[in-house]
């Protein structure tokens, strides 16, 4: 009889010739557990899903008394749904006052393919503006705008009138023009290895976007909610975007997505055609259940606040000569090293002796640091000897 992890190697598609293979039976808190009972400290949070860590009762409830009372009912948008209603009345609540339609979508990616499509109608351009090194995504549009040719090489054609300009470089804006429909950005690059903005290239990327008539289309899919220590991560920079893109932590641990503008941009889908976009299973009501009961829970545990202290603990923790760098904002980090053979070292005796961490797809030789918001002090101690012990078992 095969074990599971034969099936899975038999029957689950595959995107490396080397999957990690670790085998879990539950996760609570910050940890997961494996099916030999062995605790593994969660420092990426499923890739910026986890906020809350893993389990949280609250969330759980929601999901169960929305489960006894309906799932899906009809494609997105037709329907009133209390889940979605709720959900979006909440996040309008919490976001500047422009930002008051909420379109829920399954995932980042199509976030992004509904947010391209917006600027494109609401606009009537066609020339799209994004930055090398990014990540939006893998779906066709979303991979038009990803900032890295390696990973894209195999799929062209793609989306045509994409341009890319530097991040954080303010001679770069003026490629945006009275022709540019939108530019979308990470507000904290993620993917290129955690690269945080300066204020004065952000606000003058939203004075050039004014100027131009073009739409600014913030990506915080893994910025948001309190990940770097303000709810959303534009706050930092004093600007407000004209679309918003969430996913990730949105759900709770569910898969769910979101693009929020105003009633006057968002309303250019309506018409000309008629259902500009559809999504048949956007704002699943079981997922949307399961967001605004996290987000409840982000809000009323006061988790935000303690951010902040979190990384000034793990930065003063991860010290040893053979760290370059360590770069990022709250609970956002990126360890740099000299390569990616010693990371991938590192990062696999961390997994051995039970810190689950990562590298990133445009930064090889720098270690992923983004645990829940949940982490203790104590739990911060413990992950953190693992990771400086990795580095000196190799240097």
């Amino acid at each position: 009889m095969l074990t599971l992890r034969q099936l899975f190697l038999a029957n689950n598609a595959q995107t490396t010739d080397f999957p990690l293979l670790l085998e879990f039976e539950r996760a609570e808190g910050v940890n997961l557990y494996d099916t030999a009972g062995k605790a593994y400290i969660d420092l990426i949070s499923g890739i910026g899903v986890s906020n809350l860590g893993h389990s949280n009762p609250y969330v759980i409830n929601a999901i169960k008394q929305q489960v006894d009372k309906y799932m899906h009912l009809m494609v997105y948008g037709e329907y009133v749904q209390t889940p979605q209603v709720r959900f979006a009345e909440k996040l309008v609540s919490i976001l500047p006052d422009n930002l008051q339609s909420v379109y829920f979508v399954n995932s980042g990616a199509e976030t992004v393919e509904g947010a391209l499509k917006l600027a494109k109608r609401f606009t009537g351009r066609h020339q799209i503006i994004s930055c090398h090194n990014s990540y939006h995504g893998s779906s066709h549009g979303a991979l038009s705008v990803m900032g890295n040719e390696d990973f894209k090489q195999a799929y062209r054609p793609l989306l045509p009138g994409v341009n890319f300009i530097r991040f954080n470089h303010i001679d770069d804006l003026q490629y945006i023009t009275d022709q540019t429909a939108c530019v979308i950005i990470e507000t904290i690059q993620g993917e290129a290895g955690i690269r945080v903005p300066d204020m004065a290239y952000m606000q003058a990327l939203r004075k050039r976007c004014d100027e131009t008539g073009t739409l600014l289309i913030l990506d915080e899919i893994q910025a948001a909610f309190g990940r770097t220590g303000t709810l959303f991560a534009f706050e930092h920079f004093g600007i407000v975007p004209d679309i918003l893109l969430l996913a990730k932590a949105l759900g709770g641990g569910m898969p769910l997505g979101a693009f929020i503008s105003s009633n006057k941009i968002m309303g250019a889908l309506k018409e000309n055609p008629i259902l500009g976009h559809i999504t048949t299973f956007g704002g699943h009501p079981v997922c949307c259940a399961a967001g605004l009961a996290a987000l409840e829970v982000l809000l009323n545990d006061n988790l935000i606040a303690q951010v902040t202290e979190k990384e000034t603990l793990m930065r003063s923790l991860l010290v040893h000569p053979t760290i370059k760098q360590i770069r990022g904002i709250g609970l956002m980090l990126a360890i740099e090293l000299e390569n990616f053979d010693l990371n991938k070292k590192i990062i696999d005796r961390c997994i051995e002796r039970g810190v689950i961490t990562d590298w990133f797809l445009h930064c090889d030789n720098s270690m992923r640091i983004a645990p829940p918001l949940i982490i203790s002090d104590d739990e911060i101690k413990t992950a953190c000897a693992v990771i400086v012990e990795a580095i000196s078992y190799y240097c």
